[in-house]
């Protein structure tokens, strides 16, 4: 039977086949059938499958009484289909331009979504690719088994499709496929240029909640939209009118615009307003912002020189971290910073470095050194106090603890293990906050030592293929 579809030379061979010889007709056949179809109405004249008028070849032939045979044969038995058979069905099906809510399409997405656990990557791939109107795409955003697994192949050819049905999702839906992005860190260009012209054509509708979602894409994989010179401003008159309504998200957006080098001045004005900051002081998010804002104050101060708006007051000053950040704790068994301890111990001794030294403005280093003018590593008990990093984040402790690095001409070096998570995923990029703080310490005066995970896989001796 296999064989006798594939060379069959016309729709209606396929059809008969198929419908006259239901004895001799197994799941795997029907997906066959509908390729089958598929092609050989791509070879016919007429508008194209999917064109959704139901005029010429195309529009005839999914209005036989023989084609709506085979699509009830597969809707009655697809229950009983092995995951193959289901996941062909679907991919051809969306491939022969039925639309979504036919009842075959219908019921094929809720087996497969009732499989999902059950598939194979390749599998899962094929449905998503099979489902991209606005309904379908929640669906898949919102399943955990896709959230929880990077679909790279699915990502890349999204970009190619999505630009044209962007007009037609809601932003929720386009705020769970930034959301997805941004936890697989996949710098795909195509695909979040698509997102910043959705923000830039939707944006003064969105709620600041939303508009977080889709900005923190960017920032995380360092990445300026190709619209950046419309998108930016525009982001900055709306924060300018809804800064006040949600203060957490308000410097959210701000934190991914700094990441990106980008200093909004009159958003900045508010945010480091009285005003601004009485109403953060008694919210039950407090902590986190003022963290936030005495990192953006910090930022300013390094990277925006010629602001000369209000600042963050210095009692409301605190560090943004203060211990090692929660991404790197977790994956701490799959860092290098073991194999690098163990060289520095072996090299240096202990008392020359401290590991995970969080310094100001807020920073965690993965190894901190002091060499004097001689190159010597000198024990850090042995340095003068002054010369140490200051416990404040203020604009005199910063330039004195400059000045005296000056003065010294000693380097306080820091080592930076960057394991494959501080990258975007299959790149040489740093994510946003990882470039920004290197930015930030360089600024600070500090030697940045770059220790790639590329790098240390060679001399682990347990480099990828």
């Amino acid at each position: 039977m296999k064989r006798l579809i594939e060379r069959s030379r016309s729709v209606g061979e396929v059809l008969r086949w198929v419908t006259q010889n239901p004895g001799k007709v197994s799941a795997s056949h029907y997906p066959i059938a509908l390729h089958k179809l598929g092609q050989l109405l791509q070879q016919q004249p007429g508008p194209p499958m999917g064109a959704g008028d139901g005029r010429g070849p195309a529009g005839q032939v999914l209005e036989q009484p023989e084609f709506h045979a085979l699509c009830q044969a597969i809707v009655s038995g697809c229950a009983k289909f092995d995951n193959f058979s289901i996941v062909n069905c679907l991919y051809a099906a969306a491939a022969l331009g039925l639309p979504g809510e036919s009842p075959l399409v219908r019921v094929l997405e809720d087996e497969s979504r009732s499989r999902l656990g059950r598939f194979n990557q390749k599998d899962v791939s094929m449905v998503f690719s099979s489902e991209a109107n606005n309904k379908a795409l929640e669906a898949i955003f919102s399943s955990q088994l896709f959230y929880e697994n990077r679909q790279e192949r699915f990502i890349r050819s999204m970009a190619e499709w999505l630009p044209r049905k962007a007009e037609n999702l809601t932003p929720y839906t386009m705020a769970l496929i930034a959301k997805y992005v941004a936890r697989h860190r996949l710098r795909e260009p195509r695909l979040l240029d698509t997102i910043a012209n959705f923000l830039l054509k939707r944006g003064e509708q969105l709620d600041s909640k939303v508009i977080q979602k889709l900005v923190f894409p960017f920032s995380r994989m360092n990445y300026r939209p190709s619209n950046h010179g419309e998108l930016f401003p525009k982001l900055e008159a709306i924060l300018e009118q809804k800064a006040g309504s949600s203060p957490l998200a308000t410097v959210n957006i701000l934190m991914s615009m700094f990441q990106l080098s980008h200093f909004p001045q009159t958003v900045l004005h508010q945010v480091f307003s009285p005003g601004f900051i009485t109403n953060v002081m008694s919210s039950p998010y407090a902590l986190i912002v003022r963290r936030y804002l005495s990192l953006l104050d910090a930022a300013v101060e390094l990277e925006f020189r010629e602001y000369s708006g209000p600042r963050l007051d210095p009692r409301y000053r605190v560090l943004m971290f203060e211990h090692a950040l929660t991404a790197d704790e977790a994956n701490r068994k799959y860092s290098y910073k073991g194999l690098v301890a163990e060289a520095l111990r072996q090299l240096v001794g202990e008392e020359c470095y401290r590991q995970d030294e969080v310094l100001p403005p807020g920073y965690c280093t993965d190894f901190l050194l002091w060499i004097n003018r001689s190159g010597t590593v000198l024990p850090l008990s042995r340095v003068p106090a002054a010369s140490r990093a200051p416990p404040a984040t203020s604009p005199v402790t910063m330039s004195l603890r400059s000045s005296v690095l000056a003065l010294t001409s000693d380097l306080q070096v820091v080592l930076s293990v960057n394991d494959k998570w501080h990258y975007c995923q299959n790149s040489d990029i740093l994510v946003g906050s990882r470039a920004m703080r290197d930015r930030h310490l360089r600024l600070l005066g500090y030697c940045l030592v770059q220790l790639p995970y590329t790098e240390l896989e060679k001399v682990s001796g347990i480099e990828e293929a």
